[in-house]
């Protein structure tokens, strides 16, 4: 068993807030504070904006791989595809048609939701990724 009592960092930090899993978790949080914000006025959820996200990628796809695509348990996902079928956002079969798996699949509207909130969150995207950039040169 090897003594974690005196292992160094793999960087030179005098803070532990300077450490990269620290730093990791605030961009996180920064990047869903501001995708909750931007979203509200899509009506729109970040775990239903991830699913809409998704389905346009790959349709067709169950609650349980969107679920384990989206970092969200099965039972959520069932509350995020309710919503969205609610909004008219997607479709998905009454019953399966083998199994269990209803597969989902975006309406013309979702389509067009998804549109508009991905301008929103591009945008604060690429607001970070100009941050990280220049943080990283200076």
């Amino acid at each position: 068993m090897q003594d974690t009592q005196h292992a160094k960092p793999p960087h030179p930090a005098k803070d532990v807030l300077d450490h990269v899993g620290y730093r990791l978790k605030r961009a996180h949080a920064a990047l869903r504070g501001a995708m909750d914000q931007a979203l509200r006025e899509h009506d729109l959820t970040v775990p239903q904006y991830a699913c809409l996200e998704v389905l346009a990628a790959r349709p067709g796809m169950s609650n349980a791989d969107l679920a384990r695509a989206t970092f969200v348990t099965r039972q959520s996902m069932n509350v995020v595809l309710r919503g969205l079928q609610d909004q008219g956002l997607l479709t998905r079969p009454a019953t399966a048609e083998t199994g269990r798996a209803r597969p989902a699949t975006l309406t013309d509207e979702g389509m067009r939701r998804l549109d508009e909130a991905q301008k929103a969150v591009y945008a604060i995207e690429s607001r970070m990724i100009h941050a990280i950039r220049h943080a990283i040169v200076n």
